[in-house]
């Protein structure tokens, strides 16, 4: 059986954690000057950027190596 490549676009996005899979937000790279607090504060890792339970075979399959 070969080796299985972990999709590096994926590794670089995602990483397991005992839930699931999280993800970063999205708007909290640069400029972050001119947005609103709101969304500043709300696009922090928390609980809500866990990857949904839907998406999370695809992941499995993206990322074989992540226990």
């Amino acid at each position: 059986m070969p080796k299985l490549k972990t999709n590096r676009a994926a590794a670089k996005r995602f990483r397991k954690t005992a839930k699931g899979f999280k993800h970063y937000a999205s708007h909290r790279r640069h400029n972050l000057g001119h947005k609103p607090p709101k969304l500043k504060r709300q696009a922090r890792s928390g609980g809500s950027s866990l990857v949904n339970a839907s998406d999370v075979d695809r992941l499995v399959q993206l990322l074989p190596y992540h226990k």
